[in-house]
């Protein structure tokens, strides 16, 4: 390949992931002209990346409609299967499901959101719908023990992208309130969130730390209905999960 024609493949590239994140995100259909004002493109060049995507399997289509294809399972399975974090936390999230009797899941960071990668069903299951690979906000629930981890300017960041933030029950969340929560997390190594993403949802995280450079890649959590769970059982359940997150050792 030539060095003109590098940077338009490249860009061809970023383009056509830009069309994927359209899709994911609208977590339905969308006409062609949606996708295209979405991603900040043209329609014709719009038209010609769902071409290839359709022709790839990424990318399927209904009439006028486009949504996210099944062979894009086929990459998420390819993570789940060789993701060191995600073999070195599965008996660890079994081992703490079986403990407390809860739904115990993995969280990474993608950029302003999180992502469960990982998860076991404890005896008193979730009352609601978590599917592994579910996009979920960064600044509500456990996502905060991911976020506590972040520099002063990924945070600043992190607020441009979000904007104004409510919880669960449409209480206003004040920036200095989050950065505030986050402190906290830092300083006692975990989490309590209770109606932040979900009315009626209690959770306990902590963070998982890469065993060389100290950093949090992820973020362990046991999650259950808040009137399954008392407010004596919180701290005991704090001390399982920070110690099932140190038990999960990946470089």
């Amino acid at each position: 390949m030539s060095e003109q024609k590098e940077p338009v493949t490249m860009r061809s590239l970023e383009r056509a992931i830009d069309v994927l994140e359209v899709l994911e995100d609208a977590g339905r259909a969308l006409r062609l002209v949606d996708i295209a004002d979405r991603a900040g493109l043209h329609v014709a060049t719009t038209q010609r990346l769902l071409g290839v995507l359709e022709g790839r399997g990424r990318v399927e289509r209904d009439g006028k409609n486009y949504r996210a294809g099944v062979n894009l399972i086929f990459g998420a399975h390819a993570y789940l299967t060789t993701s060191p974090l995600v073999a070195a936390s599965r008996p660890v999230l079994q081992e703490l499901a079986e403990r407390t009797g809860l739904t115990a899941s993995l969280f990474v960071r993608t950029g302003a959101h999180r992502a469960v990668v990982a998860r076991v069903h404890g005896l008193r299951p979730l009352r609601y719908e978590l599917p592994i690979g579910a996009k979920l906000p960064l600044h509500l629930g456990a996502g905060k023990t991911l976020a506590a981890d972040l520099t002063p300017a990924e945070l600043t960041h992190l607020l441009d992208q979000v904007g104004p933030m409510t919880d669960a029950e449409g209480r206003t969340i004040s920036p200095e309130a989050f950065l505030a929560d986050l402190g906290n997390i830092k300083h006692q190594g975990f989490q309590v969130a209770v109606n932040e993403r979900q009315l009626g949802s209690l959770s306990v995280s902590a963070p998982v730390r890469s065993s060389q450079s100290g950093a949090v890649v992820a973020a362990i959590t046991i999650g259950a209905a808040s009137e399954d769970v008392s407010d004596d059982e919180i701290s005991g359940l704090s001390i399982e999960v920070r110690r099932a997150a140190s038990a999960v050792i990946v470089p």
